[in-house]
């Protein structure tokens, strides 16, 4: 029998708190110097888009609050941002930001042993976690596909690894996140991952 999905279908109905408000500051405050890679686009932009994913998907406050902050230890202070994180939104909160992170250390790992252990760190995550890594991924995937439109092939000289590993890693997420977790961002990965094989 397929499992039933982790989170309500319809999205979440209930006015976010001022706590939403407060880790949206934080966000903004903590990736401000920060650009997506190559476009200049805002970090911030992601860390929206991802927040925005998992509300649409039913996640709770607090799960948006971690979708906002799922960056924010990995890229600005590690063990120090986590435990302001823990501090200011709670324990879950940063329990979720420490699962969708991929390395706190600096320098990080070489990116094939990141994503590996990454890759195999999903499927022990909470399943809010999971929700929250989903939309990251979706949203990731997205972007690389609206740079490449713009600028075509070049897009991949952006990662630290030839076109093939990125794609390599996007297909290998399918395998790794259940569909019922949220078969709407599932599927949309899987066409966005169908779509990044077939560009040059």
């Amino acid at each position: 029998m397929e499992e039933p999905p982790a989170f309500e279908s319809q999205p979440f109905s209930r006015p976010l708190s001022i706590r939403f408000d407060e880790a949206l500051v934080l966000a903004a405050s903590l990736h401000r110097a920060q650009v997506r890679k190559a476009s200049g686009v805002p970090y911030v932009s992601h860390l929206l888009s991802v927040a925005s994913l998992v509300l649409e998907e039913g996640g709770s406050e607090d799960m948006a609050i971690a979708a906002l902050l799922h960056d924010a230890a990995e890229d600005q202070g590690g063990e120090a941002t986590l435990a302001g994180i823990a501090a200011a939104f709670g324990e879950p909160v940063a329990r979720w930001v420490r699962q969708a992170s991929d390395a706190f250390v600096l320098p990080k790992p070489e990116w094939e042993e990141r994503k590996r252990h990454h890759l195999a760190e999903i499927p022990m995550a909470d399943r809010e976690a999971q929700l929250i890594m989903l939309a990251d991924k979706v949203h990731n995937a997205r972007s690389i596909l609206a740079d490449h439109a713009r600028v075509g092939g070049e897009v991949w000289g952006r990662f630290s690894v030839p076109r093939e590993r990125t794609v390599w890693y996007y297909e290998t997420l399918l395998d790794v996140f259940e569909r019922g977790l949220s078969p709407v961002l599932y599927d949309t990965l899987r066409d966005c991952v169908r779509r990044m094989k077939e560009l040059d």
